[in-house]
């Protein structure tokens, strides 16, 4: 089976690429898996011009030289596709929104209705390709800051699996270790999960939002620095 990571992080050490990680490595734990990491923040992709060219040609790729034709090839060739990113201004990073627009190159022009729905016909057989969405962020809670990323993946991959979780910066934090290694260990059995069932239950997805500790708790610690 073959992984791509599409991490969105612009940090080293990112919080959310912990959770991740420890998903992946419950993943390949289970079953054979040909995983490749791509860090956005360091790759050259520039903003979808809408020349149409893509569509023009129809070869599945953009008519811009930089790196997304790769990340395309990459695209195309895999099995699980996991979408790995903090939190900003209630949506994506910039640099991996500039990803997910130059995919368009993997549909055509000609649109249909599907279940009372226009969309684009895909160039490639999307039916055979998983997606997940990994997001990580700094509210203490998932009401009122996930549901518009929550709606544009909806929409942009098709119902997806998602995982939405709150607090991620304590992932960073030695003191919090007692919080965060069980959040850690329930990413990896999750892992677990997908490999034989290639989706989450609701119930692992509740259990990996659950926040690490209450809002008031946590909002002091951030507050006061510590």
């Amino acid at each position: 089976m073959k992984v791509l990571v599409l991490n969105g992080s612009p940090k080293t050490k990112s919080d959310t690429m912990r959770l991740t990680r420890s998903f992946l490595d419950g993943l390949t734990s289970e079953t054979a898996c040909e995983v490749t990491i791509v860090d956005v923040i360091k790759k050259n992709v520039k903003p979808c011009i809408g020349c149409f060219g893509c569509w023009k040609n129809g070869d599945g790729k953009c008519v811009q030289k930089d790196d997304q034709n790769d990340i395309l090839s990459a695209y195309s060739e895999a099995d699980v596709i996991i979408w790995s990113f903090p939190l900003y201004c209630y949506s994506m990073p910039s640099h991996l929104k500039a990803v997910m627009d130059r995919t368009i190159p993997l549909v055509k022009m000609s649109m249909k209705e599907i279940d009372g729905r226009v969309q684009h016909d895909a160039l490639i057989d999307f039916s055979k390709k998983r997606t997940l969405v990994i997001c990580g962020a700094g509210f203490p809670n998932w009401e009122g800051n996930f549901e518009g990323i929550r709606k544009q993946c909806q929409l942009s991959f098709g119902d997806p699996d998602m995982v939405f979780v709150p607090e991620t910066p304590l992932m960073n934090v030695p003191a919090a270790e007692p919080l965060t290694a069980p959040l850690l260990a329930r990413f990896r059995e999750a892992g677990k999960e997908y490999a034989h069932s290639r989706s989450l239950s609701s119930e692992t997805i509740q259990a990996l939002e659950t926040p690490m500790m209450p809002n008031e708790a946590y909002l002091q610690n951030i507050n006061s620095g510590t």
